[in-house]
């Protein structure tokens, strides 16, 4: 059995309907960015286009940005194989070729950059790169480099820090913000997501991930969007 990947399920099912309470009531503004980078790839991609996603969880996000998309090929990746069942049910209305692969995104990103079979036009992760360290989050970077296609890009949507913000203040502020206005979730809702923030939340600043792209090769590096808080960006880091 493994071990990690049990975990990972265990966790997704405890926290199902509060991430559901959080969505519908688009606490983190699930519907803007949807909105943005389905705008982002109709515009940028008018011809057929392939997409890795890592840490895809149930797609929720990524289906209403592919709908009336040139996209042809998608793979998406998660550690949690309930996650992914979910998921798949929720792409089979995107026509298009789809894969689901249940591993951790660190270690699957590296394989995929060694075995040199694939490349990508876009790859793309939405609120999971904070959950990995500095260096875990520039290895991944790098690997995503290598992964891309001549003209391709990362979208890389998650928390951000304010420049000259640290990990404490930011959290926070979060938390101030749940505690004041996500009034649909209950006290043991609002318990299990600040225990969750606390504990595996680490954004970085926007400069950081800039020079983190830079240093990897990436050409441009932009933001299309931010959330009202200014809590997290929709970024893209071209090749």
């Amino acid at each position: 059995m493994n071990t990690l990947n049990t975990q990972s399920d265990d966790y997704f099912q405890k926290n199902w309907e509060i991430y559901q309470k959080v969505v519908v009531n688009n606490y983190m503004e699930h519907r803007e960015f949807s909105s943005a980078l389905y705008k982002f790839l109709s515009d940028y991609w008018q011809t057929p286009f392939s997409l890795l996603e890592l840490g895809c969880g149930d797609a929720s996000l990524t289906v209403q940005a592919l709908l009336n998309t040139t996209v042809t090929s998608y793979i998406g990746i998660d550690l949690s194989g309930v996650a992914l069942e979910i998921a798949q049910v929720n792409m089979a209305q995107i026509k298009c070729e789809q894969t689901f692969i249940e591993d951790d995104i660190s270690k699957a990103v590296e394989e995929l950059a060694q075995n040199q079979k694939q490349s990508f036009d876009v790859v793309m992760t939405s609120f999971v790169l904070h959950h990995l360290s500095l260096a875990q989050k520039d290895k991944v970077i790098q690997q995503v480099s290598h992964l891309l296609k001549p003209n391709g890009v990362f979208v890389l949507i998650d928390i951000v820090l304010k420049e000259e913000e640290d990990r404490e203040h930011f959290i926070n502020r979060y938390l101030e913000n749940m505690y004041q206005n996500w009034n649909a979730l209950s006290s043991q809702d609002m318990s299990m997501i600040e225990n969750h923030i606390s504990t595996y939340d680490f954004p970085e600043t926007q400069a950081t991930l800039h020079e983190i792209a830079q240093k990897h090769n990436f050409v441009d590096f932009e933001y299309l969007y931010k959330d009202t808080i200014e809590s997290a960006q929709f970024l893209c880091l071209y090749k």
